[in-house]
């Protein structure tokens, strides 16, 4: 397949490429305007959609109304804060019987699986904590 990177979609990914945040499409579009570009939203929402076909991005969608978007396409999984919405990567292998256990369960082949954990970031939990 012959990629059609357009200026706008060149520009998109770059940005997720620098991002540690997994932004929303607002996030991008944000950023978007503060280097200087004024790309209408249905830019920047197609340029994720063909990003994200053509399998330069990852979409994420972890139970937030938002989906947010990844440029790191290698295996990995997210932790996302309860609290706050922060996401941030994993970078460990899942146990080779848990794939295993559900095909058995689900009688599917399976290829890929993808995790998320829900618990407290950091910041989060010292705003929580009581003062001494």
């Amino acid at each position: 397949m012959k990629l059609n990177l357009t200026m706008q979609r060149k520009a998109v990914l770059e940005v997720l490429q620098h991002a540690h945040d997994h932004p929303t499409a607002a996030d991008v579009m944000d950023r978007l305007r503060a280097q200087g570009n004024a790309f209408a939203y249905g830019t920047v929402y197609n340029s994720l959609r063909y990003l994200t076909e053509v399998g330069l991005v990852k979409e994420l969608k972890l139970g937030e109304a938002a989906s947010r978007y990844d440029a790191r396409m290698e295996d990995h999984h997210h932790v996302v804060c309860k609290r706050c919405g922060r996401v941030d990567e994993v970078a460990i292998e899942l146990p080779a019987e848990w794939l295993g256990q559900a095909a058995q369960e689900t009688n599917y082949e399976l290829h890929h699986a993808s995790v998320v954990l829900e618990g407290v970031c950091p910041s989060c939990s010292v705003q929580n904590s009581p003062t001494k």
